[in-house]
């Protein structure tokens, strides 16, 4: 799934390990969401998008690709 996590996480000039701590996973999980590799449980969705103060669809792209 496209995000631009990445881009949020330099807008707050965070590191991967600052953000982890803050929502409770591993710098690894950040890592893996930033780079499409895993796409985040919906808890952990919303848990990113409340850090950032916005929307899930802010961070990730929905669309489906077919």
């Amino acid at each position: 799934m496209d995000n631009n996590l990445r881009v949020k996480r330099a807008e707050r000039e965070i590191t991967q390990q600052e953000l982890a701590d803050a929502v409770d996973v591993s710098r690894q999980t950040i890592y893996a969401i930033e780079k499409s590799k895993y796409d985040p449980s919906l808890e952990l969705a919303f848990s990113l998008a409340n850090y950032f103060d916005c929307s899930i669809e802010d961070i990730f792209d929905p669309a489906i690709d077919n």
